[in-house]
């Protein structure tokens, strides 16, 4: 994550809030990504798998299952879920 350093001397308060408006677009442009898609808690992926959240939690730490981290919460994104399912299935039955 990026910090934000503003120096405060000789800044006047248009400066200052423009900046500070400036940030915060910056980091809901995120939020404004993600929403095109259906985003799904740790709790709704696990419900929908019949996992526990550690596990989902734990495949999200190894990288196995990609996410979204929006503040202190962490989202799924309903389309990376399907895909992931779907190279799973397809290892699952590949052949060597």
């Amino acid at each position: 994550m990026t910090d934000h350093v503003i120096q405060l001397e000789k800044v006047s308060k248009k400066e200052f809030f423009e900046r500070i408006e400036n940030i915060i677009d910056e980091k809901l442009s995120i939020l404004i990504k993600v929403d095109k898609d259906e985003k799904l808690s740790v709790k709704e992926v696990a419900e929908e798998l019949g996992l526990a959240e550690l596990t989902i939690r734990n495949y999200i730490k190894k990288g196995i299952l990609p996410a979204v981290k929006i503040g202190r919460r962490v989202f799924v994104i309903k389309k990376d879920l399907d895909s992931t399912l779907q190279e799973v299935k397809s290892l699952k039955y590949r052949r060597d």
